[in-house]
């Protein structure tokens, strides 16, 4: 029965890191590329974005990238965060 209950709790943790969302300031290109609706050039757009500019504030940011609107932003916005990654990067300079 232990063994059991452990198998389900480590399927359930794992189902939510399926669901996580991805975070903007961190990701690499093969993760970005990894989100429905983003291909691979509009996954290094991202990261071209991020170097060239600094981290996310806020996935609206994102409309500041060549490829990506209002509409795209709204589609994506549940798959993507910028999570801890703007705070930390701001706080290293």
């Amino acid at each position: 029965m232990k063994r059991l209950l452990a198998l389900i709790l480590v399927l359930l943790s794992s189902i939510s890191l399926a669901f996580a969302a991805v975070n903007l300031n961190t990701a690499s290109v093969d993760e970005l590329d990894g989100i429905k609706g983003i291909g691979p050039s509009k996954a290094k757009a991202i990261v071209d974005y991020r170097t060239k500019n600094g981290p996310f504030k806020s996935v609206d940011d994102l409309k500041g990238v060549k490829g990506f609107g209002e509409k795209s932003v709204a589609k994506l916005r549940s798959d993507l965060t910028v999570g801890d990654g703007a705070a930390k990067a701001v706080a290293k300079k």
